[in-house]
């Protein structure tokens, strides 16, 4: 009898675990599972599903995400938000350049449609992974009604908080994976005013209940003042500036780059600006394309989106259409008074543009492609522009150190990571605000290896807050070291000591 009951008992476990692998597997909707895509032949790793989600019904307020499934276990990794900056950058920067599930090769003929393989140091190896193109107008998020394209910090983090209540609700069968949130460049605003909002919503019961449990920025932009100080101790410490102009700057300057109180430390400041005009701000150790450093700047524009060449055209505050442009503000450019900086400001700020986004623009403007991922055709969604400028953007949530301390004092795990040569938000900055926190120290500076040779440097504090380099790194550091970034978001995600 007793053999019988345990017989029965083991059926039916079997049938309910059958019911609810099955209920897994329906609970995503069927109508937004990607099948094939342009450019790639072979089965996909993992399950991917895309569409839009309606945040405002009423406007016709519509963001765009792609979802990949882990390639490891789907059911119980972590589902990571990745957010672009800008602000207005599309996060599809991140899927094609950085660590997608595919590595985007040009095509050999003009306007050929790239040819996709699989990408080994994807982050969906370890991972879920949703790219939202956010607040709409960038990407390929949109709305009916342009006003909406008039938003900033505040209004994008209470959207993107709407968006992931209604992206669990049609995705429930992930409600109970541990979440995190991470970006790069202006995603320093964007993930902790995010984090925030959603930390609020945990609190007050909002269904349904993330599972939050923290959060990574990458060279992001933080604070006006210590990022705007950032620059001068950066180029003086890779060896950019002589000692004597240091010297010099920081005497008329008295420390105060970001905001000089007079002429003789902004004729000094212009004299540090001209000794970098040269480089690509984005990664000091990569070249530009311009003709030579004592002619005119003259811009490949084979190299350059034909969007780049309009950008002249108004001056009113924009997000600028570059691929590297408009990731963050430019050197001593940053947002002041809640406006972008425009065009001839950055131009001031002798900024030389050195990358372009070609195999993004073609591939998300092709008809098929736009198809095969439930996009909306350029006459309802625009054109795909990898850095938009159809957005009106107030910088309005001010610092992020009080964000950093509210989300770290609640017990969220944070890691604050930076290329060590970006020029534009430079780890001096990060490093400095870190500190300024006020946390003890729990993890004194050191060196942090991959692979056996050292791959930065990290300095961990109390309630969970990590500051970390990537060594040899630019701005957009899983482009620039995709292994050295697999293993430390790896780490991070597992709460692991890096």
């Amino acid at each position: 009898m007793a053999e019988a009951t345990t017989i029965l008992y083991k059926r039916i476990l079997l049938v309910y675990i059958f019911l609810g692998l099955t209920v897994l597997s329906e609970s995503a909707p069927e109508s937004a599972l990607i099948t094939q895509l342009p450019g790639f032949n072979g089965s996909f790793p993992s399950k991917h599903y895309s569409g839009y989600v309606t945040v405002d019904p009423s406007n016709g307020r519509n963001l765009f995400y792609y979802f990949v499934e882990s390639e490891g276990n789907p059911s119980q990794d972590p589902v990571v938000l990745w957010l672009n900056g800008g602000p207005g950058c599309s996060s599809f920067d991140g899927f094609v350049y950085e660590h997608g599930p595919f590595n985007f090769e040009a095509a050999e003929i003009s306007e050929g449609l790239p040819q996709l393989h699989l990408n080994p140091y994807s982050w969906s190896k370890v991972s879920n992974i949703l790219y939202l193109d956010s607040p709409a107008g960038v990407g390929l998020s949109y709305s009916k009604n342009k006003s909406d394209y008039t938003t900033g910090d505040l209004k994008t983090a209470s959207d993107s908080h709407t968006f992931l209540l209604k992206w669990f609700e049609l995705y429930p069968e992930f409600l109970a994976n541990p979440f995190f949130i991470t970006g790069e460049s202006y995603a320093g605003v964007y993930v902790p005013t995010l984090a925030y909002e959603v930390a609020k919503g945990i609190d007050a019961g909002t269904k349904p209940i993330l599972n939050f449990k923290g959060y990574m920025v990458g060279n992001g932009v933080t604070d006006e003042v210590f990022d705007g100080n950032a620059l001068v101790p950066f180029v003086h410490g890779m060896g950019l500036i002589s000692d004597d102009l240091f010297e010099e700057v920081t005497n008329e300057c008295k420390g105060n780059y970001y905001n000089p109180l007079s002429e003789t430390c902004e004729s000094q400041l212009a004299k540090v600006d001209m000794a970098v005009e040269g480089l690509n701000i984005y990664n000091i150790l990569e070249p530009c394309y311009h003709s030579s450093p004592t002619k005119e700047p003259k811009y490949d524009k084979i190299k350059l989106p034909s969007s780049f060449w309009q950008l002249g055209e108004t001056d009113r505050p924009l997000a600028v259409r570059k691929r590297m442009f408009g990731r963050a503000w430019p050197l001593r450019a940053p947002v002041r008074d809640g406006i972008v900086p425009t065009w001839p400001q950055l131009l001031s700020s002798q900024v030389v543009p050195c990358t372009d986004d070609e195999v993004a623009t073609i591939w998300l403007n092709n008809q098929a492609v736009r198809k095969a991922i439930h996009a909306e055709e350029e006459s309802l969604a625009g054109a795909w522009e990898l850095c938009t400028g159809r957005i009106r953007f107030s910088h309005d949530a001010g610092s992020m150190i009080k964000y950093h301390k509210n989300l770290t004092s609640r017990g969220f795990r944070a890691l604050i990571f930076s290329g060590d040569h970006d020029m534009c938000v430079p780890f001096t900055g990060s490093e400095a605000w870190t500190r300024s926190v006020g946390y003890k120290i729990v993890d004194e500076w050191r060196p942090w290896t991959y692979n056996g040779q050292v791959s930065g440097y990290t300095q961990g504090y109390e309630n969970n807050l990590t500051f970390l380099t990537v060594k040899g790194s630019g701005h957009t550091v899983p482009e620039y070291k995709p292994k050295e970034a697999l293993y430390m978001y790896t780490r991070f995600l597992a709460g692991k000591p890096i």
